[in-house]
This record gives C-alpha cells, structure tokens and sequence, in this order.
C-alpha cells in the first residue's frame, strides 16, 4: 500500500509544483474612418470648338487649360473650344483613382467618323489620361474637387462640314 501511495504521490507531485495562473486585462481602441460618399459629375462637355478641313488631314488639341492648337490642314475658326469639366465631393486627403473607359473614341455625324485620342487630365503636372487608373489626391479642406480633360481630335482631309459627337466615360474609385 506503501508503494501504491509513493506512486500516487509521484503522479499528482507534477500538478502540485504547477504555478498558479494569473489572471491580467489588456486595453486596446477600435477604429473607423467614415468617408464621404464620393460625388462626381459632369460640369461641360469637351468642345473642340468651330474647325476648317482642307484637302490635308490634321488634327485639333484641346488642352486641360483651355488652349487650342492645330497641325496639319485644320484652321481654326473662332475662339471656341474648351476642355470637358468634372467636379464632385469627397473626404480631404483621400486618393481617388481615376481611369478612362476607352484610350480614344470615335466622333460620328455627316462625314466620316473622327477619332478622339490622348485623353489628358489637367493636374499638377498633366497626365494623359488610360485605361490604367492615375492617382490624385482630395486636397480641399471641404473635400471639393474638379479637373479638366483634353484631347486630340484627328480631323480628315475633305472631312465633311456639320456636327460630329462622341461619348468617352471618366471613372472614378476612392482607394
């Protein structure tokens, strides 16, 4: 019986010498950032403005800052023109990206179609605007935002007079 109660005394001696557990408490802070739901619209349309064909191809640039310049055999008539205009609201300081739905786009009417390429967003520097997403930064402290976007027109030789139009489409992601 000695041995039995040596044996037991040898099992339990392990739980015994045990330390006893402590109990502690840590703090930690939970976080959130509510956004302002990102606005967006449309202020102008992009307007390449009054144009004369001639027998040469050519094309017609509307700048993010408003400037107008031609090549080729495009005169400019007038001092129309003037790059699409977007603005909207957001959260200061927050990144958006912004992409292009197409690299260029067709204008359709009387004649044949005229294609508009090298989208460019008026920023600090310019960009040309892609398919890829191009970052800018919310930096109002109202969270107020608007950008202009330019492009090349290519005008054809003998491109017939009257009103040609085209859609292209901006889209915008916060990050």
């Amino acid at each position: 019986m000695q041995r039995g109660l040596a044996a037991f005394a040898l099992l339990i001696a392990p739980v015994a010498a045990s330390p006893a557990l402590a109990q502690g408490s840590a703090q930690s802070e939970a976080e959130a950032i509510v956004l302002r739901p990102l606005s967006f619209f449309k202020v102008n349309d992009l307007d390449f403005g009054d144009i004369i064909p001639s027998n040469t191809a050519g094309t017609v640039t509307i700048g993010p800052d408003g400037s107008r310049s031609r090549t080729g055999g495009v005169t400019l008539a007038g001092d129309g023109g003037e790059p699409a205009r977007f603005a909207g609201l957001g959260s200061f300081n927050r990144q958006v990206n912004i992409s292009l739905g197409s690299n260029s786009i067709w204008l359709t009417g009387p004649g044949t179609r005229m294609r508009a390429r090298t989208f460019e967003i008026g920023s600090t520097p310019t960009a040309i605007l892609s398919t890829s997403p191009t970052r800018f930064r919310i930096t109002s402290s109202l969270g107020n935002y608007n950008f202009p976007v330019g492009a090349t027109l290519e005008v054809g030789a003998n491109q017939a007079p009257g009103d040609y139009s085209g859609t292209f489409t901006i889209t915008l992601n916060y990050l």
